[in-house]
Parts: structure tokens; sequence; C-alpha cells
């Protein structure tokens, strides 16, 4: 259900067709709800079925048209409603913590190569939201400028404050997971040395 929300976190700001959605999904709310582009449009069809979202037909060049969607009432109030309800968490299923739970079962190598995959994907990850922090500092992300576009002057600061909060999550979050990676390598450096020994 959270990716109904996250769309309609989008569709706040403003209007919007479902191309344009899918391009701000990817590069904001994507990053702390995956989504694959197959799920948007069925979900966008479904909220505008529940009149969480009104679709409107707009001409788009000479021949063609395009769908853009506005918030409801009902769409506003179920937002509000979400945001001010306890999250609903879910069991963690991480394929990374999984296999290392059963590295003994690979030899030394592979362990050391699966860590520093893991590394590199958790380095790539850490950059991506340094900048995206970056971005927000310089007020230079563009959901947030449109967010803050529509925003009450006294809440400007709030709305940064929160948004980096958030990308602050996620770095410390990659960090974490860096440093994990990192005692790994040691842990199987170090278990590999006692095995040479014995």
């Amino acid at each position: 259900m959270s990716l109904r929300y996250a769309l309609l976190a989008l569709v706040r700001v403003g209007p919007q067709s479902g191309y344009d959605l899918q391009k701000q999904f990817a590069v904001s709310v994507g990053h702390v709800w995956h989504a694959p582009d197959s799920q948007i449009y069925p979900e966008l069809r479904k909220m505008e079925s529940e009149g969480l979202i009104r679709g409107e037909e707009q001409a788009r060049g000479e021949r063609g048209t395009r769908r853009m969607y506005h918030m409801t009432p009902a769409g506003e109030q179920a937002f509000l409603d979400w945001m001010a309800s306890p999250p609903d968490y879910q069991r963690v299923r991480d394929p990374a913590h999984l296999r290392a739970a059963y590295l003994e079962a690979a030899t030394p190598d592979q362990a050391r190569a699966f860590l520093r995959a893991h590394i590199a994907q958790w380095e790539g990850e850490l950059e991506q939201w340094e900048g995206e922090l970056r971005r927000i500092d310089a007020v230079d992300n563009p959901m947030l400028m449109r967010r803050l576009a529509v925003t009450a002057d006294e809440d400007r600061e709030r709305t940064i404050a929160f948004k980096r909060f958030a990308y602050e999550g996620l770095v410390e979050r990659a960090r974490g997971e860096i440093h994990w990676a990192r005692h790994g390598l040691e842990l199987v450096d170090q278990l590999d040395a006692t095995e040479e020994t014995t």
C-alpha cells in the first residue's frame, strides 16, 4: 500500500501525467520506496477508481493526449490519515544478510568477493544519497523545488529539514552496510589465517 501514498505525495504538489509521475518517482520517492514502472500505472488506475485522484485527458501535440492526475479531497484526506497513523513495518527480507549467515559454505575468496561487491553496491548508494543531500542544501532538487513552490513560506524550512532528515538516514544506512561488510572482510581474513595455522 505504500506505493499509493508515495504517488499521492507526488500528486499533492500539482497535477502530473503518469509519465511525469513515473519520472518523478524514480528520482525522488524511489530512493526510499522502490517500485517498478509496471506497478505505477495500475496503481494510478486503482487510485482513480477509488476517487483518490482524478484523471483528465489533455491534448498533447496535434493528435496525442495524455492523462493528467489531480489530487481529490478524498486523496488528500487519505494521505493525511496515512501520515497520522503508525508505520506498518514489514519483516526484513535482506538477501545479503541471509547469505552472510551461511558464508561458511563459501570459500574465503568467494566470501571476500561477495563482501567487496556489497561494499561497492553501498558505496554507490552512499555517493548518490550524499549527492542528494548536496542538492537539498542547494535547493536544487527538482521535486523539492516543486514542493517548495506550493508550500507556505512559514513551512519552507520544515520541508527542507525533513527532506534532509530522510536522506541523512539513507546515508547512515549506507555507511552502516559498508562498515558491516568491511568487518566481514576482516573476519574472513581472521578465520582463513586460523585455518591455515591448524
